[in-house]
């Protein structure tokens, strides 16, 4: 943990989390001095030492780069607020178990950040968060005493791929008076060159729109994949045939795992938003969570149920590439196949779970095998013959389910 005292260029609270960290470290090579708060010690502990708490391209060498500049400093202290007059709060909304908005977790941010705030400080909200949570949060602020310039500055990048996309994307401002948006537009112009200004509630809405629309083409490519085994055709050569030199379905992604912490639940934010509750989110959701549901199934009616079958799955992570095992519905599967009767084993190369087993126990003890995320050692890799399930398409065989 470092303290070099003196004022800071700006602080991210959240800041060693998926986005936060990514963030900072983009900041802190751009040339600003920048905070990074986190509540989690341990995670501030790894990243004093060097080591990125989780994988992401390019962070491990820009991380060792910047901790000796003396412009990254860490701390689990609120206190570290009150050094700087910009603050960028990345916390998301998350869902209850109605499935809608939990507003508790800003209501504790507030509490926490209302006493060290400086007079006309900008507040930036930047994770997905439910319409019209700036609003709230202002108000709450300003109950507080707190006199702030607010805004909401989203960020879309791919997880894996911030410290490219957090510069060659478009940064959106969304602001409802001219000074905060100007003050929060100067602030990302450190590290893009188009800034999109919108309303906070169009910021908040087009984020959600976002993660939505990409969650429900996911949910398209499932639902014809399965519709084309329940035809008993390959659905690989179909999609080579609709997107071939065809500009016009270029789109339209293949089918797997649509998952991670954020596409279904923000989805399912807008589901609450919405007055009619939003039939095709909802459809959306039914499709890609019930992806793990329709190859136990398929593989029940295949071997006449699997009971004493072994089954392997092949990555654990939400997507390939990923150390990210959140809301990943490899581990839907699991659950699943083990209330079917087979005997489960798990394993991937990047993420940590004491209950994941190494990929030659796999390989040698499984009758089945199914591809959970297409990493990219899986490719090419020699199975022995067993028959395997990769709805991805990702390694060039398997069976039909």
């Amino acid at each position: 943990m470092t303290d070099l005292g003196g004022d800071l260029d700006v602080v991210v609270l959240g800041g060693g989390g998926h986005v936060g960290l990514p963030l900072s470290l983009a900041f802190a090579q751009s040339g600003l001095r920048v905070g990074v708060y986190d509540i989690n010690p341990a995670t501030i502990e790894r990243i004093g030492a060097g080591e990125m708490p989780f994988l992401e391209a390019g962070a491990d060498a820009l991380l060792r780069e910047i901790l000796p500049t003396g412009r990254l400093e860490l701390g689990t202290d609120a206190a570290m607020i009150r050094r700087t007059d910009r603050l960028i709060v990345v916390i998301g909304t998350p869902v209850d178990e109605f499935l809608g908005p939990s507003m508790t977790i800003f209501e504790k941010a507030v509490d926490q950040i209302a006493p060290h705030l400086r007079d006309d400080a900008l507040v930036v909200l930047r994770s997905t968060v439910y319409p019209g949570t700036t609003g709230y949060v202002a108000q709450h602020l300003a109950e507080r005493g707190c006199r702030v310039d607010l805004a909401f500055c989203p960020e879309r990048i791919a997880e894996g791929h911030a410290l490219e996309e957090l510069r060659s994307l478009p940064q959106i401002v969304g602001a409802d008076e001219d000074r905060a948006g100007d003050r929060a537009e100067a602030l990302f112009r450190t590290l893009v060159g188009h800034v999109v200004r919108t309303t906070t509630k169009e910021a908040e809405l087009a984020k959600l729109f976002t993660n939505t629309w990409r969650y429900m083409k996911f949910a398209v490519a499932n639902q014809f994949f399965m519709i084309a085994d329940q035809a008993g055709v390959d659905y690989t050569n179909i999609l080579r045939a609709i997107r071939e030199d065809y500009p016009r379905a270029a789109d339209l992604p293949g089918p797997g795992f649509a998952a991670g912490p954020c596409l279904f639940k923000d989805t399912m934010q807008l589901a609450a938003f919405t007055s009619d509750h939003f039939p095709l989110g909802q459809a959306a959701m039914q499709v890609n969570e019930g992806m793990p549901a329709y190859i136990v199934s398929a593989l029940e009616r295949r071997y006449g149920g699997l009971q004493g079958k072994t089954v392997g799955i092949l990555g654990m992570a939400f997507k390939a590439e990923s150390d990210d095992s959140r809301a990943s519905l490899s581990y839907k599967l699991r659950k699943l196949l083990a209330w079917a009767g087979a005997r489960v084993l798990a394993t991937d190369p990047y993420v940590r779970d004491d209950r994941l087993v190494s990929l030659e126990c796999v390989l040698d003890e499984s009758d089945v095998l199914v591809l959970g995320a297409p990493h990219e050692p899986y490719r090419g890799l020699h199975i022995g013959g067993k028959d395997v399930v990769d709805v991805w398409g990702a390694l060039g065989e398997g069976i039909r389910l």
